[in-house]
């Protein structure tokens, strides 16, 4: 015989509903002839792919930033544009009208190279050589003869002194081509050693969000998001980069925020060409069941014994089963239980 109810709120991932408690009792109807009443309002079990998503504001441009500073004391004599996009061989800037040019490389810049120096760097700067062009040496980590040969051959290329050594602050290493984002010296003006010259991005047009830490959960590497674009058109993106960035305090009597980061990288760069920055919604799918069996989740009801069940009925009586509940998401609550199938009527409580 039905107990009485009791509500209670049930909270989840997916939102919040009322529920009741019940006891489920006998759930053979063989043996419990005076099943409850038949539930005015019902739905059905229905098989689905379930997806916990959620839309975060964006910004459309061109990725994360990068500084480049001055290695050593000089008069700045040239600067790039805004916007200017450079490949490698390119002078990035001018100090003392000796270039900084743009090369290619994962590792920074950090020392003088001569020969007898070994490493990455000495492999990356030979690499790059090898692609202008210039030849008689092995492609490897050694900085030989042979290589500063090369380099004086380069060096006689861009006018400057045939020295065969690679100074510290004569080459820039980027990942890739790069785009200015903003310059920071004026030409004429002096520079001491470690000051900002420019800042720079990549070419390709990436989505940055900042998510707050409690929604961590969404920021999956390689995990994959939509993007709304401003003219109603949307595009896949993927999770290229995910870091915690802290907010500085808004004024003395604010705490500074610790945002998690995310650049979303985007394949079809052609949809995107028309911005250079812009707002953008991002659709992040924080977790993903295919084909389940689900339910809204107002047809949960809590059981006295612990765990939640739903009420079944067949249009002249119903009954309470227990079921075992997965994801929760838009309304909705992957269910599993004794005689739960796709087409199965249940109630939801008033």
């Amino acid at each position: 015989m039905r107990k009485a109810l009791t509500a209670v709120a049930v909270l989840a991932a997916g939102g919040a509903a009322s529920a009741f408690l019940v006891s489920r009792g006998d759930t053979s109807q063989a043996t419990n002839p005076a099943a409850q009443a038949v539930p005015i309002n019902t739905t059905k079990v229905t098989q689905q792919t379930l997806k916990d998503t959620e839309t975060q504001d964006g910004t459309l441009g061109f990725g994360q930033s990068s500084s480049a500073v001055n290695r050593v004391a000089g008069t700045v004599t040239a600067v790039p544009d805004s916007g200017q996009e450079l490949r490698r061989g390119n002078t990035v800037y001018s100090i003392d009208n000796k270039p900084t040019t743009l090369l290619y490389g994962a590792l920074p810049a950090y020392r003088r190279l001569v020969i007898g120096s070994e490493g990455t760097d000495v492999l990356q700067l030979e690499q790059n050589l090898k692609a202008m062009g210039y030849t008689g040496f092995t492609v490897d980590d050694e900085y030989t003869d042979a290589t500063a040969a090369a380099v004086e051959e380069w060096q006689e290329d861009l006018g400057l002194d045939e020295t065969g050594v690679v100074e510290l602050g004569s080459v820039l290493f980027a990942p890739g081509h790069l785009r200015v984002d903003s310059v920071q010296a004026e030409e004429g003006s002096p520079l001491a050693p470690n000051q900002p010259v420019l800042s720079y991005t990549g070419t390709t047009r990436a989505v940055t969000v900042q998510l707050d830490a409690a929604d961590q959960r969404l920021a999956t590497l390689n995990g994959a998001v939509t993007v709304a674009l401003p003219d109603g058109k949307s595009v896949p993106g993927k999770i290229q980069k995910v870091s915690t960035v802290i907010i500085p305090a808004e004024s003395p009597d604010k705490d500074p925020e610790t945002k998690v980061e995310v650049i979303v990288a985007l394949a079809d760069q052609k949809a995107v060409a028309a911005w250079s920055s812009a707002a953008v919604d991002v659709t992040f799918t924080a977790s993903e069941r295919k084909n389940v069996l689900t339910v809204p989740v107002a047809a949960l009801v809590a059981l006295r014994e612990g765990g939640f069940g739903v009420e079944v009925t067949d249009g002249t009586t119903s009954r309470y089963v227990p079921v075992k509940t997965g994801l929760f998401a838009n309304g909705q609550v992957e269910i599993s239980g004794t005689g739960i199938t796709a087409g199965t009527t249940v109630g939801i409580p008033k």
